[in-house]
Order: structure tokens, then sequence, then C-alpha cells
């Protein structure tokens, strides 16, 4: 892999082709992204590069209700994150995330990673954290079916039998239960980049991507490739 950076997701929209058709696209805001650490093989045992992404005051400073006295709320960044910053010569971050990369040597302390090292027909792998559902049952969570709707029923949308009781008279793990569903780590491989504005750090992908808007998305350098 030798293409990634971070970006948050704008939305969805579509866009017209040349030809008149229409396709589904989701806007990423992809970087710019600071390179505040390279790691090496020599040193680290393998390559990489940490960045940064959105930048975040050092101290939040508020006046209390008096408005007289200053009170330094702790949602700004440590003194340990702040030499860390400093050291690269980068302003202070919201985001730190590591991207292994063959040529993390080719990257400077305190660079820049930009949209424009995509360009359009590349594809990419976008790694997110889904939407919450909160609680749900086992029909929407797991897709199972339901029972017979008639009257007398008794048995709509319950789960169902969970297993015989004489053998093997336990629950195997792994059953699809109801439970939380979502806020997990999601990755949907081999998306089409279809446009790249470069001037306001966009990327247009074709199809949905992992999340809710605002949502941090990693864009990698797709590492499954169509056969045809």
């Amino acid at each position: 892999m030798k293409k990634a950076i971070l970006a948050t997701k704008v939305g969805m929209t579509q866009i017209f082709s040349e030809d008149g058709t229409l396709t589904p696209v989701t806007v990423l805001q992809a970087g710019p992204c600071a390179v505040t650490q390279v790691k090496t093989a020599q040193n680290d045992g393998y390559s990489a590069v940490q960045v940064g992404f959105v930048d975040k005051k050092d101290k939040i400073v508020n006046k209390d209700k008096s408005g007289k006295k200053e009170v330094i709320h702790r949602h700004g960044v440590n003194k340990a994150l702040k030499g860390h910053f400093d050291k690269a010569g980068v302003s202070s971050k919201r985001y730190v995330r590591e991207l292994k990369l063959e040529n993390a040597e080719e990257y400077a302390l305190g660079s820049e990673i930009k949209a424009d090292i995509f360009e359009a027909g590349d594809r990419i792998d976008a790694t997110a954290i889904s939407k919450g559902k909160g609680f749900q049952g086992a029909i929407k969570r797991h897709g199972q079916h339901r029972g017979p709707m008639t009257h007398g029923s008794k048995f709509h949308r319950h789960q169902g039998s969970n297993g015989a009781c004489s053998s093997p008279s336990k629950v195997f793990k792994g059953k699809g239960m109801p439970g939380h569903m979502g806020c997990v780590k999601v990755t949907v491989q081999n998306l089409t980049v279809v446009r790249v504005d470069a001037d306001k750090n966009l990327i247009l992908v074709k199809g949905s991507v992992p999340g809710p808007r605002k949502a941090l998305v990693t864009i990698k350098e797709t590492t499954k490739v169509d056969a045809k």
C-alpha cells in the first residue's frame, strides 16, 4: 500500500457524467493531514507514517458564571501530545492515526498529505465506525425470519429455537441473539473514486461509506482488485 489519507464524511449526493449517467457518491473531506512521525524498519521494526488530522486548540478556556474567573477545560491537548506535535513542527491535531505505507521513508516530518494523492478511477478501501442502532432484536440485527403474523400466533417477532434441549444441552457461542447493533469498525473494499477536487480537498467515492456524517474515515489504496 502506497497511498492513504484520513477524511471526514460530509454526506451523500449524486453527480452526472458527460453521457448523462447518474452516479450516487459519498463526499469525503480528505486532509490535509500533517505527518507527525515517520517510523522506519531500522528504528521501529516496520515502516509507517503517523499523521494528524483536524486542528485542535491546545487549551479551551472559558469564564465562570461571574465572568471573572477563567476555567480551563480538559478537552484540550495534554503536555505529552503538545510536545509530540511541537517536535514535528505542526499544530495540535484532533485525530492521530498510523498508516502502514511501503514508501514511508519518502515522507518528511511535518509534510502534508492532501487529497490529490488520489485521482479519478482509483480503487480504495474505506474504514469507519458504523452508525449505532442501539439494542435491536434478532430480526433486524441478524436478518432472522419472523413467526406467523396471523391472529392467535403469539409468536411474531421473537427469535425462535436456540437449540435442542437434550443434545447438546447448551447454546453455542456466537449464536445470533438480540443485543447492541452498530458502533463497530467496518471496512468497505474496492470502492471507486469518481472525482477529486484538489483545491477543496474533496474526494467523491461511488456508493456508500460506513459511518454517520462527520465520522472519521480512513481511505487506503485497495488490497482487493476485480478480476476483470
